[in-house]
């Protein structure tokens, strides 16, 4: 028996699979699951293996992938449907474990070392039975790493998709991992890959084989995190099924259905991510800090800011007026409130979260009973949204263009592509 078995699992090409799974004969035509081109969330958010060769990416405009293959069969996301059989496969693990936490719908590590006994004492005949299961039982195939850490069982499973079965052990890790370019370990992002690689490490041997403290007086304790991962040093625990994660920041965005041109424009959309991020702020039980703004402009260059907030608060009142203060301070326009440059995307964030306490801080500059009362409002508002529906009550400043103000992002599954916000 193994010291420690950590399995990390990842459903292929997950939304277009179960669409595969649902309706079989889409597995001989190339497809992808994405947005809506008339709401202008015209992405590729999965894509089956036919779609695969003709080198259509996940992320890519619509329009992009259809240059690639005029004959494409777009689906568009049924994200019912993929929260039922992502969650199906995961009460498979919890068969075997109470240890199973979750990375988004389609991926999860589950912690085996407690019951490999019970299974038959052979983690690697445990994976496959397990793999087999979900296929007979659901239709969907999924890859598994097996390893004695989460980090190497999450590279494990990258490493050969459908069905594939990868074992990175205490003995082999050096031959398996040590090879593989430094940007395939977890948290090694674009820019700590271009750091790694301006100073000559190109391999997560080479990270491996470098002076911890070296790496961290460029990278800070980032750098000595990776050091431990590529060494195999990882010890962090597979969380109990029914652990909740405390949130690091909260946030909301959306691809407006037409460009954002004007600073009434923003206003308008800004409010209701701001309404989405403080009432899912109150439902934790948390305020926040900071507040950050993200804009995604018609040539697709993205700028971040973000300012630290007097007090923290969950009050969405108060946080607009600090994201309007980016805005301002970010968007140059003229005298008309005319933008000189078009906006297409946005997203708000709160973070640097504290709990939220039931007293509230004095403050000698602030009107504190129109705060309380703003939040008295938010609660009311939220009250009726959940019972009725969220456009059963809005503030004015939405109404002045329903258009662009008609979504729900606490209900509406708004998907980024990949590496969006990715440092």
């Amino acid at each position: 028996m193994w010291r420690r078995v950590i399995v990390h699992s990842d459903i292929n090409h997950c939304y277009a699979q179960i669409e595969e799974m649902k309706f079989p004969e889409l597995r001989h035509v190339p497809m992808v699951v994405g947005g809506r081109e008339e709401a202008r969330h015209g992405i590729i958010l999965a894509k089956n293996d036919l779609a695969k060769t003709y080198n259509i990416k996940t992320g890519e405009s619509l329009r992009e992938a259809k240059a690639k293959c005029p004959n494409l069969l777009i689906i568009h996301p049924n994200y019912d449907d993929y929260l039922y059989y992502t969650e199906k496969v995961k009460d498979i693990y919890r068969e075997y474990t109470d240890r199973v936490e979750s990375m988004g719908l389609d991926e999860a590590w589950f912690d085996l070392t407690g019951s490999q006994r019970l299974f038959g004492g052979d983690p690697i005949k445990i994976a496959r039975e397990i793999q087999e299961r979900i296929y007979k039982e659901l239709g969907l195939t999924v890859s598994m790493g097996v390893s004695f850490n989460k980090i190497f069982a999450k590279l494990g499973s990258d490493m050969d998709k459908q069905m594939g079965l990868t074992i990175i052990d205490e003995q082999n890790y050096r031959d398996i991992v040590h090879p593989l370019p430094v940007g395939e370990l977890f948290f090694v992002g674009r820019a700590t890959e271009q750091k790694l690689k301006l100073r000559n490490v190109h391999t997560i041997g080479d990270l491996a084989n470098s002076k911890k403290e070296w790496l961290m007086s460029f990278l800070g304790k980032n750098g000595e995190m990776i050091w431990y991962f590529a060494n195999g040093l990882d010890v962090s625990e597979v969380q109990y099924q029914d652990h909740k994660r405390a949130p690091k920041s909260v946030g909301n965005g959306i691809t407006a259905v037409r460009d954002i041109k004007t600073y009434n424009d923003a206003k308008m959309v800004f409010q209701v991510l701001v309404e989405s991020v403080a009432s899912r702020l109150k439902e934790e039980n948390l305020k926040a800090k900071t507040i950050c703004i993200h804009m995604r402009d018609t040539d697709l260059q993205i700028f971040s800011r973000q300012c630290h907030m007097e007090y923290a608060t969950n009050v969405a009142q108060v946080m607009m007026q600090y994201v309007l203060r980016l805005v301002r301070d970010n968007c140059e326009s003229n005298s008309h409130g005319l933008f000189y440059q078009s906006y297409r995307s946005v997203t708000v964030t709160a973070t640097k979260l504290i709990d939220d306490q039931p007293v509230m801080q004095m403050n000698l500059f602030e009107d504190v009973t129109t705060i309380i009362e703003e939040k008295r409002i938010d609660e009311a508002m939220d009250a009726i949204r959940n019972k009725f529906g969220h456009d059963k009550v809005k503030r004015c400043v939405v109404e002045l263009d329903t258009k662009l103000t008609d979504f729900c992002p606490k209900e509406d599954h708004v998907i980024h592509p990949e590496g969006w916000f990715k440092t």
